[in-house]
């Protein structure tokens, strides 16, 4: 069977043969009157606050979010959709879908995406794309939408990857991811404090969200979590907000010209390329990709 026929065959498997090639843009899609309808009424609440909104970067956070769409479309289909074909081709299992293995899909994807996440913190490589939804010094509804274009060359995509394998049809497994982002989005704000402990426990939460886009040495890369919190928890990445250390939005090195597109998507890349340019063994150039966003040669 050739490669096109697997991607046939997979979209026929799952039942949603009527999708587009890329279905997490078509659940974005439907979602975003809804997000902006949100976001204007949190701006309404929060507009005399200079520290909370300003209009016109939100403006610039919906074309980034426009950005990122756009690429998905335009390229998911030609380099992630081949894989995941592929990869479910040679699954080990026949994974029907019905209530008890959408509920497993729905926690191993989150489990993937921790895992996505906190490497997209740790390793510079998937940082340069993932640093544009934590350049903004603002916490509200249109921070969500901040992301980088790069996203689809970046490879986060490739932490599903075994799930497919496993057995769960890719279709199903982008519809998790999508609906986890719809989640995402709702928890970027500041109108809304801590919820019942028991949520508090189990979910990502506002609260713990605006701990995870803290710059703060206290704060930062903690709270990886998508929909739960409870791998945070179990992998030792969570922490609190504490009252004697008021939260600081943004990141360690902001980029120079915040008003340009292209410099949110690409100021890392560019800077990544400079610090492998500086002279040094092949493996100590090619140990920035790998690296944490903040190694320096001589840190061993």
């Amino acid at each position: 069977m050739g490669l096109f026929e697997m991607m046939q065959q997979m979209l026929a498997d799952s039942g949603l043969s009527w999708l587009a090639m890329d279905e997490r843009q078509l659940v974005f899609l439907l979602a975003t009157p809804v997000f902006i309808a949100v976001f204007a009424w949190e701006y309404l609440k929060i507009r005399h606050n200079p520290t909370l909104v300003d209009g016109r970067e939100a403006i610039r956070n919906f074309a980034l979010g426009a950005g990122y769409q756009t690429t998905e479309l335009l390229f998911a289909g030609l380099i992630a959709f081949p894989v995941y074909a592929l990869a479910y081709h040679h699954r080990l299992l026949d994974i029907p879908l019905n209530l008890f293995t959408a509920l497993a899909l729905w926690l191993l994807a989150d489990f993937c995406f921790y895992w996505m996440h906190r490497s997209s913190h740790r390793v510079r490589w998937l940082w340069a794309a993932h640093v544009t939804h934590h350049s903004s010094e603002r916490m509200n509804f249109s921070t969500a939408m901040r992301q980088n274009a790069t996203n689809i060359f970046n490879g986060g995509w490739l932490f599903y990857v075994p799930l497919a394998l496993i057995g769960f049809n890719p279709v199903w497994i982008g519809v998790c991811y999508a609906l986890s982002l719809v989640y995402q989005f709702f928890i970027h704000t500041t109108l809304v404090d801590r919820l019942h402990p028991v949520i508090e426990y189990l979910f990502n939460t506002p609260n713990h969200h605006r701990v995870h886009h803290a710059r703060n040495p206290g704060y930062i890369d903690t709270n990886y979590g998508g929909v739960f919190i409870i791998f945070d928890r179990l992998f030792g990445s969570f922490t609190h907000e504490r009252a004697d250390q008021p939260i600081e939005y943004g990141i360690t090195r902001p980029p120079e010209h915040n008003n340009r597109l292209w410099m949110h998507w690409l100021h890392e890349y560019r800077d990544l390329a400079r610090d492998m340019r500086q002279p040094g063994p092949l493996r100590q150039r090619l140990a920035h990709l790998w690296r944490p966003p903040e190694w320096e040669r001589g840190d061993d």
